[in-house]
């Protein structure tokens, strides 16, 4: 990739210019990879012109061959955790991270951050905190608690995307979980303005009567989160959705069991979206070592055919994206020192990876790089209703990656921008370097934070 000064003649000539021009062989449009340039003027993008043309710009940038230029990526599910437990994780180290992982734009989770995002003031609060860290665009999910029905549509108001709930214990005391009937009833008041409802779906009955978790062996930590108390639970979610007709979205699916089900609802209308994670797609319970708590997730990592049928279901669409589900925590509470699964924290962290992540276990199924990139950028922006967000196009914002997809990277921990370097990915080999990002059109450098906060009538 090289990149030129500005161009045209005089002042008058360059104020029209457009701010960015990316011209390559590679260029991920929505016909596929084509040869095109691309040109951003005011964060926006105002060209899509074949390769040769000659578009000027005030900075142009000529991407080597085995470069390609993809739209940013679009992560909705992070937990940043701020304030309250910022030594966990924080905006400007979130944000960091997920641009150096050509992702731009981050939706944040209503939790691990205290006070959790379940009324406008809490809200608010996270907004102030963000407003001035974020190197990428960040959006809010609310929350959706036991009691706090009569807050839904002030957060929908005020900007939020949608909603998340728990079925069960969600880990932290100050974000509760609704049972059955109460999911129907918020559903109901959801459906009332079109809202989104996003489920952690496991059942907590299920849970409660599994074997306890303890010890640092995987398979035992494994029973305690069966698959049927994800089968259950998402049973649960779609025949609610069913009944009120409002919109519902599945989080991190690791149990491929209940795909058939899903197809089924989608088939007969019910208004349903289905997240996986790269953890989910690219590590297997066979493989994980005692005491290697840094994969430790919930729901869990499964095995090995459990794995290939969630890619059977990426490719027949019954999953509709992938997203990162970065979960982090400070080393203490992996408990790394005793490798006990039972106690640890469950989160993976891998916001700056996951597109490498999915893309090095795509290419070994034969999938197309674009298809990797559509599953991480268009399809989520979509569900979340980031209209402006997840493609080259006209008229979107100049959120763009450049990446070498054959380029192969070893992962050091201490290299990435996450608060705490932990990672099962440690050590791990992986195909496809982000060599820069660009929001609205200008590369994000970390010298100073550009990223703005997006609500949802805006986004």
């Amino acid at each position: 990739m090289s990149t030129g000064g500005e161009t045209g003649r005089g002042a008058t000539a360059a104020e029209r210019l457009p701010d960015l021009v990316v011209r390559g062989e590679r260029v991920l449009v929505a016909s596929g990879e084509q040869p095109r340039e691309v040109a951003v003027t005011d964060g926006v993008i105002t060209a899509i012109e074949p390769l040769g043309v000659g578009l000027e710009g005030r900075r142009v940038v000529e991407l080597a061959a085995d470069q390609v230029l993809i739209p940013g990526l679009v992560d909705t599910h992070v937990h940043v955790n701020e304030p309250g437990r910022t030594e966990w994780e924080g905006f400007a180290s979130a944000t960091r991270a997920a641009a150096a992982g050509g992702v731009t734009t981050i939706v944040d989770m209503p939790l691990n951050s205290i006070p959790p995002t379940v009324d406008v003031a809490a809200l608010e609060l996270k907004q102030k905190v963000a407003h001035d860290q974020a190197f990428v665009d960040v959006g809010f999910w609310g929350g959706a608690v036991p009691g706090n029905g009569a807050e839904l549509r002030p957060l929908w108001d005020a900007g939020v995307f949608g909603f998340k709930c728990f079925l069960l214990h969600s880990g932290v005391e100050e974000f509760g979980y609704l049972e059955p009937d109460e999911l129907e009833e918020d559903l109901r008041v959801l459906a009332d303005f079109d809202g989104l409802m996003l489920v952690h779906a496991e059942d907590s009955r299920a849970i409660d009567r599994a074997p306890k978790p303890h010890g640092d062996h995987y398979d035992v930590f494994l029973a305690s989160r069966p698959r049927g108390a994800e089968n259950v639970a998402i049973a649960a979610v779609i025949e609610a959705a069913r009944w009120t007709g409002a919109r519902a979205h599945v989080l991190h699916l690791s149990s491929s069991d209940a795909l058939p089900m899903i197809r089924s609802a989608k088939r007969e209308g019910v208004r349903l979206t289905v997240e996986t994670c790269p953890h989910y797609l690219a590590l297997a319970a066979e493989e994980i070592p005692d005491g290697a708590t840094q994969f430790k997730c919930c729901p869990p990592i499964r095995e090995i055919d459990n794995r290939e049928l969630l890619w059977e279901g990426l490719l027949d669409g019954t999953i509709d994206c992938i997203v990162s589900d970065h979960s982090p925590s400070t080393p203490d509470l992996k408990e790394l020192d005793t490798g006990d699964f039972g106690t640890a924290w469950g989160g993976v962290s891998s916001l700056q990876l996951g597109l490498a992540i999915v893309w090095t276990e795509a290419r070994t199924r034969g999938i197309p790089f674009a298809r990797v990139v559509e599953w991480m950028s268009a399809r989520p922006a979509g569900i979340a209703g980031l209209r402006r967000k997840g493609e080259i196009a006209l008229g979107r914002d100049g959120d763009l990656a450049v990446v070498e997809p054959d380029t192969a990277f070893v992962v050091d921990p201490t290299r990435l921008h996450h608060k705490n370097p932990i990672t099962p990915y440690a050590d791990r080999a992986l195909s496809g370097a982000v060599v820069a990002t660009y929001l609205r059109g200008e590369e994000i450098t970390f010298d100073r934070p550009t990223g703005r906060l997006l609500s949802r009538g805006d986004a």
